[in-house]
């Protein structure tokens, strides 16, 4: 199938002209939240609020928790934009809309990307609530942003995934931790394309390849910051084990107080961050 060219490099650099005229400070890191983790910025001063229907070429979110709309300001003493909301293939969205925000940060020259989201616990040694540095992840969506024609001002075609999460922003996200209160684990991330959960045969399968923890979300996103020169650091919050023995049905509910819950600790890693990087 061949991508929409309602999100193509002509549409990305349409948003960012307009996003970059009506706020002064262009963020160095934006970062993306996940399913009930919009407070994980609570900290951050902001300046501007711009709502995604208000922006132009916008797809917009139709999950709960999802507010749909862009903070521009100031965090860990960086100018940083924050998108409360985020688009997922299982809402019918295609890869490219999916990841359009992700373009127009390439557009606007932003060259570090956080990704948060909510997860499933795979990891016997999780708990509901922890964080989940993610080391690496797993594509089992059957889908990619870069499949169909390509556009060279995205960067390569074939753009090497052998570190397609920062190595230096995991060690200082480590560091940040250790000194603090949080306990962070890491892991493998294996995205799914959703909206259905996993079943026990499922779950047996993707340990057995490897993951960790599991969610609908994030790999589009960092297959698209890598294209495009944008280094990357993700965070799972583990919202609720994914057991096959002994399958406890999800409560969505459940899931997104769990997030809310954990937001603080995961904001003052995200925060730590941006104080300890260099760039």
């Amino acid at each position: 199938m061949t991508p929409s060219t309602d999100f193509d490099y002509a549409h990305a650099a349409q948003t960012a002209d307009f996003l970059a005229s009506i706020i002064r400070d262009l963020p160095e890191v934006a970062i993306l939240t996940g399913t009930g983790l919009g407070q994980a910025t609570a900290a951050a001063r902001v300046d501007h609020v711009v709502h995604y229907a208000d922006i132009p070429n916008f797809p917009s979110p139709t999950v709960e928790s999802h507010h749909g709309r862009l903070l521009a300001g100031r965090m860990g003493g960086r100018t940083i934009f924050v998108f409360q909301g985020r688009f997922h293939l299982y809402e019918g969205y295609s890869p490219q809309a999916v990841t359009f925000p992700v373009r127009v940060l390439q557009a606007l020259g932003v060259r570090t990307l956080i990704l948060t989201n909510a997860a499933g616990g795979l990891n016997s040694q999780f708990v509901a609530g922890d964080i989940m540095l993610i080391r690496d992840h797993i594509n089992l969506t059957g889908e990619n942003p870069l499949a169909g024609p390509s556009d060279s001002r995205w960067g390569p075609r074939f753009p090497d995934m052998a570190k397609a999460h920062a190595g230096a922003l995991q060690q200082i996200a480590r560091r940040v931790a250790a000194g603090g209160e949080t306990t962070l684990q890491a892991g493998v991330y294996a995205g799914l394309k959703g909206p259905s959960l996993e079943t026990p045969a499922e779950i047996r399968f993707l340990r057995t390849i490897g993951a960790d923890a599991v969610g609908f979300s994030t790999v589009m996103e960092t297959i698209a910051a890598v294209q495009g020169g944008i280094r990357v650091l993700g965070l799972s919050v583990i919202t609720n084990m994914c057991l096959p023995d002994a399958p406890i049905p999800a409560d969505v509910k459940a899931i997104i107080l769990t997030a809310e819950r954990a937001a603080p600790r995961l904001g003052a890693v995200i925060s730590g961050v941006l104080e300890a990087m260099d760039g």
